[in-house]
């Protein structure tokens, strides 16, 4: 905890620096008590600029890969994640996932936040994919309430395959919490626990104004792989917004410097 303090209180200032990061809905964080933090996933620097901007800690689940890398890279890397307290999983699923999801519940049941990625991984072209029915067990299993997060710009800082962020402006909406407990003791229900999973991905579509897939990302990536290169977007399966449902027309949230611009402008033309 000291440590992670430490590291934030000296990154972040040059971060703020570099990216000019904005937060919408802060408000909506708990001081105090268990929350599940349920965020879309486009880059690595996710993990780092959502943590930079709350005042509690949070800690995420991120792939094993970052803790079994080699050289230089792959040691500052697993410091780096073991610093802030990533919790390694194995996304090749059974005990492994079972091991992580239990951490997790650990944390909640501990009173603090949990960060998890629904998508399962980052999405290979800055669209929104298919969740992963993970975070509607925690929810259910621990009591906690799901909060949505919707980070916004990190696809275009940093899409995969690019090593060195680009600069531009990076933010992230807090949507309201979003309480399940109606369905307790339903954690073994699948069709529960898929009905929990598209809501969330629903609220994290209106808050980030992606366009949504009904695809695993993961999926999605192997098929890229395949032919030899991350070329999205790759079709859609026809089903606009998770459920089934309607997708509204709800534009990607900006900066609130350019809003108050666009609303300069807008008030000029009138």
């Amino acid at each position: 905890m000291a440590f992670y303090q430490a590291l934030k209180a000296t990154g972040s200032p040059v971060l703020k620096a570099a990216y000019h990061p904005w937060i919408r809905g802060k408000e909506n964080i708990p001081a105090e008590g268990p929350a599940i933090l349920a965020s879309n996933h486009n880059a690595v620097w996710d993990s780092v600029f959502l943590p930079m901007m709350l005042d509690r800690e949070v800690v995420f689940m991120g792939k094993a890969d970052y803790f079994t890398g080699t050289g230089l890279k792959g040691w500052m890397t697993k410091e780096f994640m073991r610093a802030v307290g990533t919790i390694p999983v194995d996304r090749t699923g059974g005990r492994a996932s079972e091991a992580a999801l239990n951490a997790g519940l650990k944390r909640l049941r501990e009173g603090e936040l949990f960060g998890i990625y629904p998508e399962g991984t980052r999405s290979p072209d800055g669209r929104l994919y298919r969740g992963k029915t993970g975070v509607a067990r925690l929810a259910l299993l621990s009591g906690a309430p799901v909060i949505p997060v919707a980070m916004i710009g990190t696809h275009a800082a940093q899409p995969i395959g690019q090593k060195i962020p680009s600069r531009t402006n990076i933010g992230m909406v807090i949507g309201e919490p979003l309480d399940f407990s109606r369905y307790r003791g339903l954690d073994k229900d699948r069709y529960v626990l898929r009905a929990i999973t598209d809501e969330i991905m629903y609220n994290l579509m209106l808050l980030s104004g992606q366009e949504y897939v009904d695809l695993y990302a993961a999926d999605v990536k192997a098929q890229l792989a395949a032919e030899g290169a991350f070329e999205g977007p790759v079709p859609s399966n026809g089903r606009p917004a998770p459920g089934g449902r309607t997708a509204p027309d709800v534009p990607v949230p900006t900066a609130p410097e350019q809003e108050s611009e666009d609303e300069e402008k807008t008030s000029d033309k009138e």
